[in-house]
């Protein structure tokens, strides 16, 4: 007779390092969800796998358990239904551009994103700069919009992967947050509960992201491509530079006004282009819609260059409450700051290193991202015009324009903004975009 599964039991196994079966872990996910766990044995888990690990069968298993503990969409359409999924870092917005693109292409795209984590921003809070728009849709508004439209970008139901959302609180507060095992269950068991095919990812390394060194990227990338795979979702990465913010602006509606540029051909952000291009060419190629990733970056380019993409962005703005002629009028459609000064540089040079970090954390400062949970965003907030590497400069020059809400708010961006700064007398070697594909 089988003994029973108790939280203790499953606790324990892993902390003797003996990784729990898939039904082990499926109870357990389970008892996070309806409360069967508690917050100390929730926290006890996640210290365990932290110390010990669950291996790639494991990982797999947890992953599973934790999309199935709550609502796994499925969808009858007649195209792919693939996404993306970036770790995050300054300037990212790809997923605007890209959502919309993949559409152009033929593929659906029910994308779920999140908001502002640390000093990274959210996709949520970016669309939330454009007034009306909503990122909270019902099962059967988004089903309507996929099936209309063919994109979306929501924030996650109480009823997608439920474990996930208890066990994220739990790892914040119990020093967790950096184990791989849970990085990657937590990532992956909200994006395969949208019922995908194909999924890219986009997993950042640098000072601007959350894995700062390229080995520790690698490590996350390989695990989430092996996980993914193993869940049965087709899956790659790449590994992308993040030692510089990918645009040159960091906030919500600053970073919006860069996407409209891009999509409206007004101006190109050549870093933003070049990774949307080649995010998209591996997911049309992994869904089978081309040949392979070269024949797929073709294509997003296509759409993107013909206006098709943001036609599409326009359809999904309008649909999900922001305004009908975003596409023709959004600057008269986002919210400006009050203040908007410069940053002197404080020596001649070049831009040898930037504090991306340290960027990002002075945008949260100026009220465009969240100290804590439940604080109220400023979307004007942020920072443009951010020198990039390599520029050359003289004392004085403006290194970037800060968007505040007051002087004194200012003034300590100011600051912050050159101390995340680094000049020298000679300029530093390029650093490629693209560091690694995984597959």
């Amino acid at each position: 007779m089988t003994a029973p599964i108790d939280a203790r039991a499953v606790i324990v196994k892993i902390r003797q390092g003996d990784p729990p079966n898939a039904d082990e872990l499926l109870w357990f996910a389970n008892g996070l969800a309806n409360g069967a766990v508690t917050d100390a044995q929730a926290g006890a888990f996640a210290m365990a796998v932290l110390l010990k690990g669950l291996g790639e069968a494991g990982r797999v298993a947890l992953t599973r358990a934790m999309r199935d503990s709550g609502q796994v969409l499925r969808w009858d359409l007649p195209g792919p239904v693939i996404d993306k999924h970036s770790t995050g870092g300054i300037g990212d917005c790809v997923s605007l551009l890209l959502a919309p693109a993949l559409v152009a292409c033929g593929a659906y795209v029910p994308m779920i994103s999140g908001r502002g984590l640390g000093h990274t921003g959210g996709t949520l809070d970016k669309l939330e700069a454009i007034p009306g728009f909503r990122t909270g849709l019902t099962e059967d508004q988004l089903r309507c919009q996929i099936a209309d439209i063919g994109c979306a970008i929501v924030s996650a139901s109480a009823q997608i992967a439920p474990a996930d959302r208890r066990l994220y609180a739990v790892r914040d507060v119990t020093g967790t947050v950096e184990s791989i095992d849970l990085i990657t269950a937590s990532i992956l068991s909200k994006k395969l509960a949208a019922g995908l095919e194909a999924l890219v990812l986009d997993v950042k390394c640098g000072s601007g992201a959350f894995m700062k060194t390229s080995a520790d990227a690698e490590t996350l990338a390989r695990a989430l491509v092996a996980t993914a795979q193993g869940a049965g979702c087709m899956t790659s990465a790449l590994i992308t530079d993040m030692s510089q913010p990918l645009i040159a602006a960091a906030g919500n509606a600053l970073e919006i006004i860069e996407v409209m540029q891009v999509l409206t051909g007004a101006s190109v952000s050549s870093r933003l282009w070049d990774i949307t291009v080649a995010l998209g060419g591996e997911a049309l190629a992994l869904a089978g819609l081309v040949p392979d990733a070269e024949a797929g970056a073709g294509r997003i380019e296509q759409v993107l260059e013909s206006g098709a993409a943001a036609e599409n962005f326009g359809r999904m703005i309008a649909a999900q409450g922001g305004p009908a002629d975003f596409i023709d009028r959004w600057p008269d459609r986002l919210p400006a700051a009050t203040v908007i000064v410069p940053v002197p540089c404080p020596s001649h040079g070049y831009v040898s290193a930037i504090n991306g970090e340290a960027l990002g954390l002075t945008v949260v400062a100026l009220g465009g991202g969240r100290q804590r949970e439940g604080d109220r965003i400023n979307p004007s907030a942020g920072l443009s015009e951010l020198a990039g590497l390599g520029t050359e400069f003289r004392r004085g020059d403006p290194l970037a324009m800060v968007h505040a809400s007051s002087e004194a708010a200012a003034v300590q961006a100011i600051a912050a903004v050159q101390a995340a700064y680094q000049l020298d007398e000679i300029a530093p070697a390029e650093v490629p975009l693209i560091l690694k594909r995984i597959i």
